[in-house]
């Protein structure tokens, strides 16, 4: 695995999806091997016509923690493949995520962890802040930032064998 070398800017006059698919393709680019297969996505969470990117400081994520907290929102992952030989693919998944009312203890508790800090919308649904959540409606692995099912779909169709069995 290697870190993009890209700087992903939200635009708000910008809709989420094709925001999404920017930072993706933006990320996969600037990582991009003539000879290499190259994988690159970007996750999103859209509240209230608001899109969340990842938090610039704790106060931030406490925010958007609050924000979020006993209500529902959806979250957008964006794949990019570039593939020697192929058109580049880009491909979007949506799932909405219901979370539970939480205490400010609560919230301070988890941003003190440091998890949210890289994390769309301030969450890792992967990590500690499952906890958050009441319920995915939707694949949750577009809400762990890289939506599998559709992934594989892609990679088939570049010629690279690809299965998953994940419990949905």
């Amino acid at each position: 695995m290697v870190a993009p070398r890209y700087e992903e800017v939200i635009d708000p006059h910008q809709p989420a999806e094709e925001q999404a698919a920017r930072f993706a393709l933006g990320k996969a680019r600037s990582v991009a091997q003539p000879d290499a297969v190259v994988i690159g996505s970007d996750t999103v969470v859209v509240v209230d016509h608001e899109i969340l990117g990842k938090p610039v400081d704790r106060d931030d994520a406490r925010r958007m923690l609050t924000l979020l907290q006993g209500r529902a929102h959806h979250v957008i992952t964006a794949v990019a493949l570039l593939a020697p030989g192929y058109p580049d693919h880009l491909i979007a998944d949506t799932a909405s995520v219901r979370m539970r009312p939480a205490s400010l203890e609560e919230i301070r508790a988890y941003v003190e962890t440091g998890e949210p800090m890289d994390k769309a919308g301030a969450y890792a649904a992967q990590g500690q802040g499952a906890r958050f959540i009441e319920r995915i409606d939707g694949d949750p692995t577009t809400v762990i930032g890289l939506p599998l099912q559709k992934l594989a779909a892609v990679l088939r169709r570049v010629g690279i064998s690809a299965s998953v069995d994940v419990a949905q």
